[in-house]
């Protein structure tokens, strides 16, 4: 304990907390989305069939998003365009 800081992570590079945030939240999604799809399959339709849908669209949205975000805690977000460079004569 030489009372140096060289042990302390940067936040940016920390990847055990990046998937502990990831499972975390892919696992909460998952449950609530799923939850929402079988209460919004009993209310609407009839079939086991289209109830069944109902809860495995939910699943895939749960799922979807928290793919979305993860990624993004990973990688950044990434840019839409690429950054204008402007031509040579001009300014």
């Amino acid at each position: 304990m030489t009372g140096e800081k060289s042990d302390i992570i940067v936040p940016k590079y920390d990847l055990d907390a990046k998937w502990d945030a990831c499972v975390d939240l892919t696992a909460r999604r998952f449950v609530y989305a799923s939850v929402a799809g079988t209460f919004g399959g009993l209310l609407f339709f009839r079939s086991p069939v289209t109830r069944w849908a109902a809860v495995a669209f939910g699943a895939g949205i749960g799922m979807g998003s928290a793919y979305t975000e993860c990624s993004q805690k990973f990688d950044g977000f990434p840019t839409k365009f690429p950054p204008a460079v402007p031509k040579e004569g001009q300014e």
